[in-house]
């Protein structure tokens, strides 16, 4: 019985899903005659997209799309008195649904609701016109440049709002100078990273992405720099040479001591290798077989703590603030243990130990997983073990993969800290982008920033 019942549904499923463009008008007229408006509207599209000359699927687009309109008006005629600017917004709706309509029906409206909606959209305009006016006397050309834009929605070429907006736009615009960060141990460094970051951030923060905001290049700021500042920059010279330099905002920072530990690591253990013999009847059997192994790892751990403030140029203010650790870590392997035969056949566990000692098996990957690194596999160390022609010195190309946790085999050195280091601050800068793309639509005296003397 529930199969049969299951059958029916699934039959008038289908049937309501094919219906044809007669049906779905019919449909389309009960569903307006209970109210429900926009399904009479959405089935009666339906039937025409099926055939567009239906004269039944005609008639029911054309009721529907009466009443919606009926409906849209007194809706805006009631908002109108509370939030014009609001019922504005629902005229221009209101206009696009009559636009896309036409592909079905003509949905017209009388003399009298045209210049209603006229009156709306000049009070719309005359409302932002108003806001921007108000925003660059008050000194915030980014809210100037919104409301002024968003004129010509409403009303095109509405007095001098075109050219308004443009002028709005340019006073807008925030130049940002990354500055070479201050590094006590080696000032080459900390410029190393700052043009690493100023050149993500030029890339990630241009538009689209952001609005205002414009990462100046480097040349527009060493230039006017002293070998001192090149070395260690103060504060309040990174505020007056991103003002010489025509930044409104400066990002300053400093990276702290390089803080270093290399360690080694060990895992002593048996692994297992599959045999497969043929007994006497000629049929394959497979059986494990425990090899011991040992393999060492050494890893080093390197942690660097970074301090970054955007500051505004026009009076020193902080408008951001960030300070945090970055750490990397290198990790290379080495085994005495040869491997015989296929390296495929070696494995952690067997699978009878998996299958019979779960636990087992579940220690044995962990610690394996903690000496040589999450991604790296025995087949890969002893490949590499077999591969291995000396040993290998560390070539600064690999660094990237050394920092995105590759673990190395049989490399005789490991990265110098200070590479390491270059490593784990050289990405960095991604709290930087959300903190200035943040900042990107907001005025300086809305951040609290003082006027200047031009102003």
């Amino acid at each position: 019985m529930s199969r049969r019942v299951m059958f029916a549904l699934l039959a008038a499923a289908l049937v309501a899903g094919c219906a044809g463009p007669t049906k779905l008008a019919e449909k389309s007229q009960q569903k307006l005659s209970s109210g429900d408006i926009w399904r009479a509207w959405q089935l009666a599209t339906r039937a025409l997209d099926r055939e567009p000359m239906n004269p039944k699927a005609k008639e029911a687009a054309a009721a529907a799309g009466r009443v919606i309109a009926d409906d849209w008006q007194r809706r805006i005629h009631a908002l109108a008195p509370i939030d014009s600017v609001q019922a504005a917004e629902q005229v221009l709706e209101f206009t696009q649904f009559r636009v896309n309509a036409i592909n079905y029906t003509s949905i017209e409206v009388s003399p009298a609701w045209a210049q209603e909606e006229r009156t709306l959209r000049l009070a719309a305009a005359r409302d932002h016109y108003l806001q921007a006016s108000q925003a660059k006397t008050a000194h915030r050309p980014k809210a100037a440049y919104a409301h002024f834009s968003e004129i010509g929605r409403f009303v095109a070429n509405y007095k001098d709002a075109t050219q308004q907006a443009e002028r709005a736009y340019q006073q807008a615009l925030t130049q940002v100078a990354v500055l070479p960060f201050t590094s006590g141990q080696d000032p080459s460094f900390g410029r190393e990273v700052s043009d690493r970051w100023r050149d993500a951030l030029a890339k990630e923060l241009a538009p689209p992405q952001t609005q205002f905001t414009r990462i100046m290049g480097g040349d527009a700021i060493s230039g006017r720099m002293t070998v001192a500042q090149l070395g260690r920059l103060t504060r309040d010279d990174a505020v007056k040479l991103g003002r010489k330099s025509g930044a409104e905002r400066v990002v300053w920072g400093s990276l702290g001591s390089v803080r270093s530990e290399t360690q080694l690591q060990y895992f002593r253990d048996v692994v297992a290798r599959k045999v497969v013999q043929k007994d006497e009847t000629g049929k394959e059997v497979v059986r494990w077989v425990d090899v011991p192994i040992e393999v060492v790892a050494r890893v080093r751990d390197v942690s660097v703590d970074v301090d970054v403030e955007v500051i505004a140029t026009v009076d020193g203010t902080s408008l951001s603030h960030e300070h945090a650790p970055r750490s990397s870590r290198a990790r290379v392997v080495w085994t005495s243990f040869v491997p015989d035969g296929d390296v495929a056949n070696y494995a952690l566990v067997s699978d009878v130990t998996r299958s019979t000692y779960p636990d087992r098996a579940k220690d044995v990957e962990t610690r394996w997983k903690n000496v040589c690194g999450e991604t790296t596999t025995l087949q890969q160390v002893l490949s590499a073990r077999r591969e291995a022609r000396g040993d290998q010195g560390y070539d600064r190309g690999t660094l990237g993969r050394f920092a995105a946790g590759t673990a190395f085999v049989f490399m005789q050195e490991l990265p110098p800290a200070q590479d390491l280091a270059l490593a784990a601050v050289s990405g960095g800068w991604q709290p930087l982008r959300k903190e200035l793309s943040r900042l990107d639509g907001m005025d300086d005296v809305d951040l609290g920033v003082a006027l200047g003397d031009d102003n």
